[in-house]
């Protein structure tokens, strides 16, 4: 029987060797063609995106990426996006709608970064900018939970049609240890906090704030990745089969819908 808490969930997520959104691509999609660049301040590598196929299928690909080394979380800046990251984010989005590309998105980060450079370029209007243009863009987008998504940072690339996670990632408006900041006034109180919460992935389904959920191996992910990337990999191409016969006013209404009533929920 599967007893593990929100808190035992919250450290699976953050695990150094749990699969990052580079692996997930390499994984399951082929000729990947990496993109660089916001085109208005420089590259962020806290976020990869580009170009790849899907069983023959042209997508969009964006990731939060993690590191597995101190020097690649360091290089990587934890997962934590600055504002260019998120422009980076939105110009392949946009180039995606253009060729009329179906979006898939990784989210894995503890939050968009929050140093005094990251507010100088727009860290919040890059943001809200990321949610305005998602919930409008032409093509099927659909956003899969791999580790950890908290804050603004993971919902910039995760306003999408579908919502995947993955059994023992986690989703929630701010981490654990900040909402008992906030709400306990003690960050000590995290593991009370993340049941109160309800971030886990059977806890949002629930909810019906996300749409499905892909079963992990008890001995760890990272021990069967094979399977994990092949249920995965189904997940995604029946989710773009049945939104691409959408029209475009319908899938954008739906879009619209779905996010109005996680808004009622929340």
């Amino acid at each position: 029987m599967n007893t593990k808490t929100a808190w035992d969930r919250v450290i699976i997520a953050r695990k150094t060797e749990r699969p990052k959104a580079l692996d997930y691509i390499n994984q399951i999609f082929t000729d990947f063609v990496e993109l660089h660049g916001d085109r208005l301040y420089g590259d962020d590598k806290a976020i990869v995106g580009g170009i790849a196929e899907l069983e023959g299928i042209p997508v969009t690909i964006i990731g939060e990426q993690k590191g597995k080394t101190a020097k690649e979380n360091i290089e990587r800046n934890f997962g934590m996006p600055n504002p260019e990251g998120y422009r980076k984010a939105l110009r392949l989005m946009k180039q995606a709608e253009k060729f009329g590309r179906p979006i898939i998105t990784f989210i894995d980060t503890p939050g968009a970064y929050p140093g005094m450079e990251a507010e100088e370029r727009g860290q919040g209007e890059a943001i809200a900018k990321n949610l305005f243009e998602m919930s409008k863009l032409k093509v099927p987008t659909i956003s899969v939970v791999i580790g950890e998504g908290s804050s603004g940072g993971a919902l910039a690339i995760g306003v999408t049609d579908i919502i995947i996670m993955l059994e023992n990632s986690i989703y929630s408006i701010l981490s654990p240890e900040g909402f008992a900041s906030i709400l306990y006034k003690d960050s000590s109180k995290s593991k009370e906090a993340a049941e109160k919460m309800k971030i886990t992935a059977k806890e949002l389904k629930k909810l019906e704030i996300i749409d499905e959920v892909i079963k992990e191996p008890e001995e760890g992910i990272e021990k069967n990745f094979d399977v994990v990337c092949k249920n995965l990999k189904n997940k995604l191409l029946k989710n773009i089969k049945t939104l691409d016969k959408l029209e475009k006013d319908d899938l954008i209404e739906k879009r619209f819908e779905k996010y109005r009533k996680i808004g009622g929920i929340l």
